[in-house]
């Protein structure tokens, strides 16, 4: 679900989001390198106009986002060192690998010798050169140039941080990534790496094979021989069971990688179909013109280093590109004057540079300062006089709509100092589609995994002793839950969690904007626009509505049929949503037809239409994320972050503080997640056995105290202080929940008043227990490790008095309990 907009600004090298740290050397990899690195080559197709139309030019080139790249553009060594970044480079070739290559490489890198010798110095600038373009592949994959990423660091990759270990460990690692994704149909083994690499240098390989091949950076996809490994678990011996709620693109990979990893995974998916917003529709006209419909996730936004990329290149899927050709009409159908069409265009990004330099300053004199981007744009605006006849305002509200459709907001939500926070990290090429819809990915993904459809998730419960979760009046036991549904759920508190989220947690749900793109997807007899084009946009006068149908996509050459798809953005997507479907498109059509008809091109009547309604989709309430005003880039990090001591993960694309909003955020979470829980499952399997036993005897002791406990009805028990009959004294509260889970039930434990205890005992039914428990009383359970000061206090209390006379304290407490009620 990505945007088209215009080119970046002239010069925004001093954004704070922009720029590559000096820090960052090629010559950190290889030291005896004397030469500049080749820059990686950005294909690029000429241009070529649109047909005249009324003697109007053809608008400028509109891409997706205004974007300030880092990633995977090209840094020389000499002008890193110096803070000059090197844009747009030309003219790379794809890497020939040789054996023994890195294994020469390391060998120049860690020899004593200072000369070398006319011949090797030449050998070594062609190895550098290799060097070169393996770390371009890496950096097109998320990974900087000569440091480690923070899940290398927390995989402790290398015995220690920095020096010629890291070093040589980087080079290992660049070089397996790139001889993998030289040809992502094939498992690559262990084996097969050290055939270039001498076996002095195992342990770089071991390191550098196992963290990409847990964290899918090599060796997966749906290839034959890849989907069968993945399938497959290894040695037969299954880690832990897990319980994956939702079956979007980040469910559906992170249990593909669990089950290669060796856990046991079950899906839960409300919906009658996976795939969550990717969802592809077919359209039939009943005359034999069928198309399928992206409703959802629609492009590829770049195309190195994207994981579905590779994908439709392991399926055979073709990509086409989406072209930059994109000519703009104003409200009675004439083109737009190309001369002021480039004036507000040059203007708009002028205004953006402004902005730029504003936060850049605004943020380091006042960390905290945020105003909406909407209202930054607007000031500088009236300052500079900029668009100020009407064609010109119409104008830059097309150039403002288009912004609000990237992110999924309104320009007066977004965050001025945040707004454009995961641009460093953008993926590069083409921005493309995939013939015959984006649910090709998705069915593919969703082979063969035990998916369980009409399950819609209403509680996740999680303590010491694993996970439960309710869903369409079935209960699934697991030992952890990976979370994927979209922000959207989260934020309207459709799941509960017992225990609750943290407020850490609930405080980022709450800041994370999610807003809203709808769209009209239209099957026409016949194309009346032309082939030559993707895109083209339509201005408006009223600036409210400038989102509405402000940009059409045209799917003939991808669909199979004369399919086009109206976008409806900003304010107008909020709109759209409470107008009917018949009134929505009799609007479309009246535009379509200004555009057209005055060109003597009859526009016929749409075989079939569909309106989307994503804001009022209960499994989604919105399309995607975007910073909200107060919110950030580490917000989404906090939301990505476990909890209930690994018990609960979370993914999907709001997780994603790199690749947000796009359909490979959410693929690339899925696969983060599933190395998370491996490291989880290592950790518990690595506790040592006297902290085991500590545990154990703590928890046999609560349960022995439970044995005989003052109130039991259903799932609940309850423990009184011993020391008071005070019907204001407190409680403990112990909750069993679903059958037995390994030999032990899921207990979670809460600190009430004696009073409330008995009150409780009074309501029938366990359902309505706990939901007086939550909504009346506000009790938070929690695992036995999590157990407060005041529920510690009183726990001593109780095993004081039982052990000095167990037998007389607890026929005591039993008749206290009796007298009372």
């Amino acid at each position: 679900m990505e945007a088209t907009t215009t080119e970046s600004p002239p010069d925004l090298s001093d954004n704070i989001n922009n720029g590559t740290s000096d820090e960052s050397s090629p010559k950190t990899i290889l030291q005896a390198s004397t030469s500049e690195q080749t820059p990686l080559d950005e294909t690029t197709e000429p241009y070529h106009p649109p047909p005249t139309v009324e003697g109007a030019a053809p608008a400028p080139m509109k891409k997706r986002r205004r974007r300030k790249k880092q990633f995977p553009e090209m840094v020389s060594s000499e002008a890193s060192l110096n803070g000059v970044r090197v844009l747009r480079p030309h003219n790379t070739k794809s890497s020939v690998y040789t054996e023994k290559l890195v294994d020469a490489i390391i060998q120049l890198q860690t020899s004593e010798t200072s000369s070398l010798s006319r011949n090797r110095r030449r050998k070594v600038a062609d190895l550098d050169k290799e060097v070169d373009v393996e770390a371009l592949i890496a950096m097109s994959v998320g990974f900087p140039l000569d440091s480690l990423t923070e899940e290398e660091i927390e995989a402790n990759v290398v015995p220690s941080l920095g020096g010629i270990h890291q070093s040589n460990y980087i080079v290992v690692r660049n070089h397996i990534l790139s001889s993998w994704r030289s040809n992502v149909s094939v498992w690559i083994t262990r084996d097969q790496v050290l055939e270039s690499i001498r076996s002095e240098h195992r342990d770089l390989v071991d390191s550098a094979y196992s963290f990409l091949l847990e964290h899918g950076y090599i060796n997966f996809g749906l290839a034959p021989p890849i989907k069968e490994a993945k399938l497959r678990s290894p040695l037969g011996v299954e880690k832990a069971n897990v319980v994956i709620v939702g079956a979007g693109l980040a469910g559906l990979v992170a249990a593909r990688q669990l089950i290669f990893l060796g856990f046991k995974v079950v899906l839960l998916e409300g919906r009658t179909r996976p795939g969550g917003r990717v969802r592809t529709k077919k359209m039939n006209g009943g005359n034999g013109e069928v198309a399928a419909a992206d409703l959802g996730g629609s492009v590829l936004t770049g195309i190195n280093g994207n994981p579905l990329g590779v994908l439709a290149r392991q399926l055979g899927f073709p990509l086409h590109k989406v072209r930059d050709i994109c000519p703009l009409y104003l409200p009675d159908g004439r083109g737009v004057n190309p001369d002021i069409d480039s004036k507000v265009e040059v203007s708009f990004n002028k205004l953006l540079d402004r902005v730029c330099k504003l936060r850049h300053v605004m943020l380091e004199e006042v960390k905290s300062v945020d105003v909406s981007l909407g209202t930054a744009l607007e000031a500088f605006r009236s300052v500079y006089k900029v668009a100020e006849d009407a064609q010109e305002q119409m104008l830059l509200n097309w150039h403002l709509a288009n912004l609000e459709y990237a992110n999924a907001s309104l320009m007066s939500d977004l965050s001025m100092a945040y707004w454009d926070q995961d641009d460093p990290y953008e993926m590069g090429g083409d921005h493309c589609f995939i013939p015959g819809g984006n649910e090709r990915f998705v069915r593919a993904l969703a082979e063969d995994l035990p998916i369980f459809y009409n399950r819609t998730v209403e509680s996740i419960r999680y303590g010491v002793d694993g996970v439960l979760v309710y869903a369409g009046g079935q209960e699934f036991r697991g030992d952890m839950v990976l979370c994927t549904v979209p922000l959207g759920v989260l934020k309207r508190g459709s799941i509960e969690f017992v225990p609750d989220l943290p407020k850490r947690k609930k405080d980022a749900i709450d800041r994370i904007g999610f807003g809203l793109l709808n769209k009209v997807a239209m099957l026409f007899p016949y194309d009346f626009w032309g082939g030559e084009i993707d895109t083209f946009g339509h201005l408006t006068q009223d600036p409210r509505m400038r989102g509405e149908f402000f940009l059409f996509y045209s799917y003939s050459a991808v669909s199979g049929g004369p399919l086009l798809v109206a976008l409806v953005a900003g304010e107008a997507a909020i709109k759209f949503e409470t107008v009917s479907p018949a009134e929505s498109v009799e609007r479309v059509m009246d535009i379509l037809r200004g555009i057209f008809n005055p060109k003597g091109i009859e526009v016929p009547d749409p075989l079939q239409v569909i309106c989307t309604r994503w804001g009022k989709d209960r499994f989604t309430h919105g399309s995607y994320s975007y910073v909200k005003i107060g919110s950030s880039g580490d917000d989404y990090d906090i939301l990505a972050e476990s909890i209930g001591d690994g018990r609960i993960f979370f993914a999907g694309e709001a997780t994603n503080k790199q690749y947000p909003a796009t359909m490979h955020g959410a693929f690339l979470s899925g696969m983060r997640e599933a190395a998370n829980i491996l490291r989880e499952a290592k950790r518990r399997s690595l506790v040592s056995s006297n902290v085991i036993n500590k545990v154990n005897e703590g928890s046999k002791t609560l349960d022995a105290l439970f044995e005989a406990p003052d109130l039991k009805f259903g799932s609940f028990s309850v423990l009184f202080d011993p020391s008071t009959n005070d019907l204001e004294s407190n409680a403990l509260l112990q909750v069993e929940f679903g059958e037995q889970l390994d030999s032990c039930y899921l207990c979670l434990y809460g600190l009430i008043k004696r009073k409330q205890a008995i009150e409780l005992s009074e309501v029938e039914g366990d359902y309505n227990r706990m939901r007086m428990l939550n909504r009346d009383l506000q009790v938070r359970l929690v695992g036995r490790k999590s157990l407060s000061g005041d529920l510690e206090t009183l726990l001593t209390c109780i095993k004081s008095a039982k052990t000095s006379n167990l037998t007389a304290q607890i026929n005591g407490s039993s008749i206290s309990a009796l007298a009372i009620r």
